[in-house]
């Protein structure tokens, strides 16, 4: 008989993965110091304000989903930052019932505002800010795991070190926005319709798994930003289409199927409120272009110095070297080169963000190509240089940390 927590057994926290829980804790050391450093702004308080309302009450504005209007961009970077501040205000209600009047932490009768939290409530700033820090602490595991499975140990711990001592997703995670959470979704959607793609090789019931995770992830990525779902579900179509030799016809149709699961994710998001969530259908806020300014813009900020060389040197080495250009390889190198063209003219929002565990798959898998070479030393030698070039210019990018 199957023990059921069999699962748990094939799970093994030896020396590769104890490795990359270091490196991880040093990217949450660097956002944890930068956060202890800052203080509250307005994108906080507004953040925070339409965040509890969602969770709280609903908008005390006739014909709007929240005070702040019609959420466009992305609703789940909203309900991730009221959340932690509503369950710290519901604990400490209920703890207030044990406590004196005087020592109370609520002292208010009624609601208590955002403004009212900040001298109320300990740690505002920080539980703000932490599911941001734990969506990039997961999108770094699920970049380590995925190089790690295609390449081995040295390919992921080079992709994992170069995205650690990255300061564009260091600073996009020591605020509420919806970009590294559109990036967390869009890469975890592209790799699961690959594993989908896999799966529809062999038999029909290990299909409905994959499918169901891949619409949970497709619906985490509309729900993120609303141009995050048409981008991850192309990308996945295209490679689906690609992998999916002999099944090509039933690939559209489980595509149009966790499409629509996505869409009603979102519809739940929004509280299930036609009105807010007609709006995202009636506004030009997922409208999107193409343009080489976000490229140049990404690989002439000096903080991206080590992923400029590494980039370039696996450019030439995958041209170079016929062993690397293969779908492993491939794949990553397309999704990042239409992501870094991408410009959304509706919204904000960084499409280089969501590149960037793209690029770094390719880096890691044409490095350890590289590693595996009759000059493996030597080209293990220079990727140490790079990640450590990379490591001297994100601290020096850093305010306040050197």
């Amino acid at each position: 008989m199957t023990h059921r927590f069999a699962f748990l057994r094939r799970f093994h926290f030896n020396k590769p993965q104890r490795i990359a829980a270091v490196l991880l804790l040093l990217f949450l050391a660097q956002g944890l110091w930068l956060t202890s450093r800052q203080t509250l702004s307005d994108r906080d308080y507004q953040y925070a304000r339409c965040g509890r309302e969602m969770w709280e009450r609903p908008s005390p504005l006739a014909g709007y989903f929240t005070s702040c209007g019609n959420i466009h961009d992305g609703i789940l970077a909203y309900r991730l930052a009221g959340l932690p501040l509503t369950l710290n205000l519901l604990a400490e209600r209920g703890l207030d019932r044990f406590r004196s009047p005087e020592d109370r932490v609520v002292q208010t009768g009624g609601e208590v505002s955002s403004w009212e939290l900040r001298h109320q409530l300990t740690h505002v700033l920080l539980l703000l800010r932490l599911p941001f820090l734990l969506a990039g602490c997961t999108l770094g595991a699920g970049l380590w795991w995925v190089t790690r499975r295609l390449y081995g140990d040295l390919g992921g711990y080079t992709a994992l070190a170069l995205y650690c001592f990255s300061p564009a997703m260091i600073k996009a995670c020591i605020s509420p926005n919806p970009e590294v959470l559109a990036a967390v979704a869009v890469y975890g959607a592209v790799y699961t319709c690959i594993g989908v793609a896999h799966a529809m090789q062999g038999p029909r019931r290990k299909w409905r798994p994959r499918i169901v995770l891949l619409t949970v992830v497709l619906g985490a990525a509309a729900a993120s930003h609303i141009a995050a779902l048409p981008v991850a579900a192309l990308l996945g179509l295209a490679l689906m289409l690609w992998v999916a030799e002999g099944r090509r016809s039933q690939v559209l149709p489980v595509m149009l199927l966790a499409s629509a699961g996505a869409l009603f994710i979102v519809f739940a998001c929004y509280g299930f409120s036609p009105d807010a969530f007609s709006y995202l259908f009636r506004s030009a806020s997922g409208f999107l272009w193409f343009s080489l300014e976000p490229v140049r813009r990404f690989f002439l900020t000096l903080g991206n110095a080590g992923v400029t060389v590494a980039s370039a040197s696996a450019a030439l080495l995958y041209l170079g070297l016929g062993r690397s250009r293969y779908f492993g390889n491939t794949a990553p190198l397309l999704c990042s080169l239409v992501l870094l063209l991408l410009v959304l003219t509706g919204v904000p929002g960084t499409p280089s963000l969501w590149a960037l565990p793209f690029l770094l798959t390719f880096i890691g898998g044409v490095f350890a190509d590289a590693y595996e070479s009759p000059r493996g030393r030597l080209a293990l030698a220079a990727a140490g240089a790079i990640v450590a070039l990379q490591m001297i210019f994100c601290l020096l990018s850093l305010p306040g940390l050197l």
